[in-house]
């Protein structure tokens, strides 16, 4: 008799590639509709989310900093989703999960209010390491 553990195990890895369009499909569409709203709410929002770079001790050109994580949450997320430069996109989701940890940190928020951050930066560490499955453009058309 075999055990249940590698039953799990046999399991899971037949169906990896399905696990990681699962994972791309529902990580890629949360960080694009997070994303969105920053990204379109133009210059006032960008000012606004760039202002939190002076904990940093960064206060120069807020719209650009606003800016960098809208585009990078939003572009990233629809990258990631379709699994295109998915490395690519994992990197800087990321970096940019990385400075919104260090920016709540920083200004007191607490890890309570950081956690979610950290989590996702590093389940992007993770992706970077698996690769986005057979099941993605990259798959489609870099590996053939």
């Amino acid at each position: 008799m075999r055990s249940p553990l590698a039953f799990a195990d046999r399991f899971f890895e037949r169906r990896q590639d399905l696990l990681l369009l699962l994972f791309r499909l529902v990580l890629g569409s949360m960080f694009m509709w997070h994303g969105f709203p920053k990204l379109t709410g133009g210059m006032e929002t960008w000012v606004k989310l760039g202002a939190t770079m002076k904990v940093l001790g960064i206060t120069f050109a807020p719209a650009l900093w606003g800016f960098m994580p809208a585009i990078i949450e939003f572009g990233g997320g629809l990258l990631l989703f379709l699994g295109l430069f998915y490395r690519l996109a994992a990197f800087f989701l990321f970096s940019n999960m990385m400075m919104a940890f260090s920016i709540q940190m920083l200004s007191g928020a607490g890890l309570f209010k950081a956690a979610q951050s950290l989590e996702d930066g590093f389940s992007f560490i993770a992706a970077l390491g698996v690769g986005p499955g057979k099941y993605s453009l990259d798959h489609y058309l870099f590996k053939n």
